[in-house]
């Protein structure tokens, strides 16, 4: 696939909310998930990382409002796409804001994603 097919396909399976087909499609094994959120960057490597972060996140959902997924820009080799989400936390309460997301595709596969609020 192509860059742009990924990117493409990604933000079908985001906006489906359909993130498992997604890692099983889109990413490589390997990938290296980073988080930087208040000025904290924590990184995640690989599949198991890829799921523990996820797991991690939905373990501290109380609800889901709204969330939305903008179109990607895409380069030969990256792309970015911006998430907007509306969540009530059991840690922070409700919180609006919008993350801006950069991929890194090599050999048809995302190796990297990168989030940033």
């Amino acid at each position: 696939m192509t860059t742009q097919e990924i990117a493409d396909r990604l933000v079908v399976l985001n906006r489906a909310n359909d993130h498992e087909t997604a890692y099983a499609e889109l990413y490589s094994p390997d990938v290296r998930s980073v988080e930087t959120w208040n000025g904290t960057t924590t990184a995640y490597q690989g599949m198991a990382g890829l799921k523990k972060k996820a797991e991690e996140w939905l373990a501290n959902v109380v609800e889901m409002h709204e969330t939305k997924v903008s179109d990607p820009l895409v380069s030969d080799q990256s792309f970015a796409v911006t998430f907007y989400m509306d969540v009530t936390y059991k840690d922070r309460g409700r919180e609006a804001m919008t993350e801006l997301a950069v991929y890194t595709v090599v050999d048809g596969k995302i190796i990297r994603e990168e989030f940033q609020a």
